[in-house]
């Protein structure tokens, strides 16, 4: 049996899924990405020595923000209210690179794990803006979801998370 696109009406147009039928839940989800870079970017982000300023403080701000702005950017996202928003960044010297973890939580009825998508990405697009002076070659890769908890469809872990 195919699974059911909650986004489509019976005559296969797009809509807004309706969740005022759902029960309030804390909800969390866990979101991580990469951005691996040259040797040079890297020790300028570490030694902080970019002509943009604090690359990584600016990235942790740019994630929480672009997890609060998530249904400005994804049409079928609802307007949620987060109760909170953490950003971890772990450097990788071997990459190099970095790791951008964002976690977000809410009690509400539905999931967080667009925003903590949204954030990943436009954090690690920050750390690309701010350095692609030194390094247009940057890649950002294995934007995913790590895990989440709450709500009807229950709890995933990713293999290794």
């Amino acid at each position: 049996m195919k699974p059911e696109l909650t986004h489509l009406d019976e005559k296969k147009r797009p809509k807004m899924v309706d969740v005022g039928v759902k029960n309030e839940t804390e909800r969390i989800a866990v979101a991580s990405g990469i951005i691996q870079m040259s040797k040079e970017a890297y020790e300028a982000i570490i030694e902080q020595t970019t002509k943009k300023g604090a690359v990584l403080h600016t990235a942790v701000i740019a994630a929480i923000m672009g997890a609060k702005k998530t249904p400005d950017l994804i049409p079928m996202c609802h307007p949620l209210i987060l109760t909170s928003i953490d950003c971890k960044i772990e450097e990788l010297p071997q990459l190099p690179g970095f790791k951008l973890i964002v976690t977000c939580k809410l009690k509400g009825r539905t999931g967080v794990e667009m925003e903590a998508l949204t954030g990943v990405s436009i954090g690690l697009l920050t750390i690309y803006d701010m350095v692609k002076a030194i390094d247009k070659g940057m890649v950002i890769k294995n934007i995913q979801l790590e895990k989440k908890s709450g709500g009807k469809s229950g709890d995933f872990v990713r293999d290794g998370a």
